[in-house]
């Protein structure tokens, strides 16, 4: 029976409950001593002079500064701006300084009390207007980190032209990823033998990059091997290159002892990246009829004191802000800005849930304006398969958002639903309201992203009649391990129980790149099927396999091929699908090769005595192509919903001088189990070609719609317009009052 299409139990899940699961503070190696990290005390300082306190026997323990560093100090990611201890200067509170190292734990943390740093404070940059303003340039010429602009007809005349025209701005805050597991590293590093490091990490390629350069080794001395990991969320995709090349400075200057470092809750949440917060400016023109004629849309996004991954965030953002509708005049100008701040990074969605948020809130406030429903104003003007995106990118998809609409309405009741809550509203001190939005999200990396990658997997047969898949994607809680199992299972025309998926290491695997973008099932998941398809071939012309065959066949045709042959392997590298062509200068093109496509609905109800907002229901409707296994696809759904409900309801990040004021779980609210809401889960499936068994995207989408559709279900209850997230209960409380006010 095929496995694709079916609900086959995680495989890791066994060794998860019983405990089995090898964590990186699980992990110990001889000897291993434990590093700790000391930071800068502001958001922006000249650093004068490091002072060793007294009272603590120095000699027996590893100091390392940016003076240590045998390579270049920098964490080389993109544009290689941000050091891996800061040396003269520092741009962010809670900034690496010095690095030690001791196996007496205690020890080690009087020691980092007793480590001074004397500095010169500057002035910081703390906002995006105080960026934009450039009255203190921190980075550039004029902290524009990276900017980019979608044009297409002629946004002013059109303006001009249009029945009505509507304003508005939209922010979001950050939002930290808040994995189950803080980040963790172990290291052992000699100048002989060279680096090898153990951790909790989403893309063992990145590491490697950042290790080969800090410590100028060549790949084949510079290992990384990927531990069981606790999540990542996009939060382990470019900052365990800082922990790991910190755990390494300090066994390389220890004479190779290996070195453990691990962040408590407290550090991981100061001092790693965060969701990038935005702003957001739409002028929107229509037609009396409803029908969209202009938007000019201005997207800034804050990306703390260096760029890390803040261009491939505002280009996702970018691209992704007119949303799935079609309109001929489109103006989309969209610029990272730098503050001294922790450095933002990727996170679930990165940059679509942002501009998304912003063009959904805007659209329910047009509708208003315009005088119609707002599922009607979408209906007018949804994208249909052969029209072009902003971008220029012609829909190809066989995707049908007014079905996609029409379905998420009615499984909500959404007619019955907001006829009632406007009669109950009428008395009491709950209001509820309704909420949706529509919206898209492309697959896989940008524009020609996945050719300069030039991914590879590759498949070996072993003696003992297995089938081992080899890639680097990493299993970080999604399912990686079980689907990339169903599909070559179904590729071979074998039963899963003999596809072994081996823990990615770098000394063992090919670069199939990273972990991230929703690329995993689509992308290397159709490697893994070509891989599979030409292995089966490779038996098939030896004369090894019979046809048809069973799984035993497929067993002892592996074992004879490796015993009379040698290695039995196929590999597969990524060839982009025929007509994509993205132009990286002027920005246009096809941005990726198939979007997914959803529309959620969002039930909430607020209570006018204490101004807290919660969802009751929650509905989504998406088109992802393929379901490769409906039970963790739908867990996808359901997580990702979950996630944003916190980012839209309660998740504040509280900065006081640039450092996260509430770095605890006792003041970082969270949603848990009793602020989840049932959360209905449906697909539609329009096989993309290009995927694995016809897979698209899945990870990234449910972040982005959840917000815009419960502050519009706010909106509805309450009759208020509330442009900003977290809508915590004194932002709710504000609105109500300014609007009373206005009365």
């Amino acid at each position: 029976m095929p496995l694709v299409g079916t609900p086959v139990p995680r495989l890791e899940a066994p060794d998860k409950v019983t405990g089995a699961a090898c964590y990186v503070d699980d992990f110990a190696l001889p000897g291993m001593i434990y590093g700790v990290t000391v930071r800068s005390p502001g958001p922006r300082g000249r650093i004068r002079r490091i002072r060793l306190g007294d009272g603590i026997p120095w000699e027996e323990i590893t100091v390392v500064t940016a003076r240590d560093i045998p390579g270049d100090n920098v964490v080389a990611l993109i544009n290689d701006d941000q050091p891996c201890l800061a040396a003269e200067v520092y741009n962010h509170a809670e900034e690496a300084v010095v690095l030690l190292a001791h196996r007496d734990r205690a020890l080690l943390e009087r020691a980092r009390r007793q480590v001074h740093l004397d500095v010169e404070p500057l002035p910081p940059v703390l906002t995006i207007d105080d960026a934009l303003a450039a009255r203190e340039v921190i980075w550039g010429t004029d902290n524009i980190i990276k900017s980019y602009l979608v044009e297409q007809g002629d946004v002013e005349a059109a303006l001009r032209e249009a029945d009505l025209v509507v304003q508005g701005e939209y922010e979001t805050g950050a939002q930290e990823h808040l994995y189950i597991e803080p980040n963790g590293m172990v290291a052992v590093a000699t100048p002989e033998d060279g680096v090898t490091v153990w951790g909790s990490l989403q893309c063992p390629y990145y590491v490697q990059k950042a290790l080969m350069r800090l410590f100028r080794l060549p790949p084949e001395r510079t290992r990384v091997v990927q531990l069981e990991t606790g999540g990542g969320f996009g939060g382990k995709e470019d900052y365990p290159s800082m922990i790991a090349a910190h755990a390494a400075l300090l066994s390389w200057k220890a004479g190779g002892v290996p070195v453990k470092i691990v962040y408590d809750r407290t550090e991981d949440m100061l001092a790693t990246t965060k969701r990038h917060p935005s702003r957001t400016r739409h002028r929107t023109g229509l037609r009396r009829d409803g029908t969209l004629v202009a938007l000019d849309i201005d997207f800034v996004i804050d990306g703390g004191a260096y760029s890390t991954l803040s261009q491939v965030v505002l280009s996702r953002g970018t691209i992704h802000a007119a949303g799935p509708y079609r309109c001929d005049n489109v103006r989309i100008r969209g610029r990272a800005v730098a503050t001294n701040t922790p450095p933002r990074g990727a996170f679930r969605g990165f940059g679509a849930p942002q501009s998304l948020f912003a063009l959904e809130r805007h659209l329910d406030v047009v509708a208003r304006a315009a005088g119609l429903p707002p599922e009607e104003l979408r209906r007018r003007n949804f994208i249909r398969r052969g029209e072009r995106l902003a971008v220029g990118q012609q829909v190809r998809d066989g995707v049908d958002l007014p079905a996609l609409l029409e379905r998420a309405l009615q499984v909500s009741g959404w007619t019955e639903r907001k006829n009632r809550f406007r009669q109950e509203n009428q008395r009491g001190t709950i209001r509820r309201g309704l909420g949706l939005s529509c919206f898209l999200h492309g697959t896989g990396f940008t524009g020609s992203g996945e050719s300069h990658l030039a991914s590879t997997v590759a498949l070996e047969g072993t003696a003992e009649g297995r089938v081992r898949v080899l890639t680097s994607s990493t299993e970080i809680g999604q399912g990686t391990n079980t689907i990339f199992s169903q599909i070559a299972a179904d590729a071979l025309g074998v039963g899963g129980e003999i596809i072994e998926v081996p823990r990615p290491d770098t000394a063992a695997v090919p670069d199939s790149g990273p972990t991230v973008a929703s690329r995993t099932c689509t992308i290397v998941g159709k490697l893994i099927e070509t891989a599979a398809l030409s292995l089966r071939q490779q038996l098939l012309e030896e004369g090894l396999l019979p046809l048809p065959y069973t799984t035993g066949d497929f067993q002892a045709a592996c074992a004879a091929y490796v015993r009379q042959r040698g290695a039995l392997r196929a590999t597969a590298r990524y060839q982009p699908p025929p007509g994509i062509h993205w132009d990286e200068v002027r920005f246009r093109g096809d941005a990726y090769g198939a979007y997914s496509w959803a529309v959620y609905v969002a039930q909430v109800r607020v209570d006018l005595c204490t101004y807290q907002a919660q969802v009751e229901e929650f509905w989504t409707v998406q088109e992802v192509g393929r379901v490769v296994n409906p039970t963790l696809a739908a867990g996808q759904i359901e997580g990702g919903v979950a996630q944003a409900i916190g980012w839209a309801l309660y998740e504040h990040v509280a900065w006081q001088e640039g450092r996260m004021a509430n770095c605890r779980m006792t003041d970082y609210i969270i949603p848990t189990t009793m602020d989840i809401p049932p959360i209905h889960v449906w697909f539609e499936e329009a096989p993309y070609p290009y995927g694995a068994f016809g897979a698209k995207g899945l990870g990234e989408l449910p972040m982005d719609g959840p917000a815009p559709a419960i502050l519009n279900a706010i909106h509805d209850a309450l009759g208020v317009s509330i442009c900003r997230v977290p809508a915590t209960p004194e932002v709710i409380y504000d609105a109500l009052s300014r609007e009373e006010a206005l009365v």
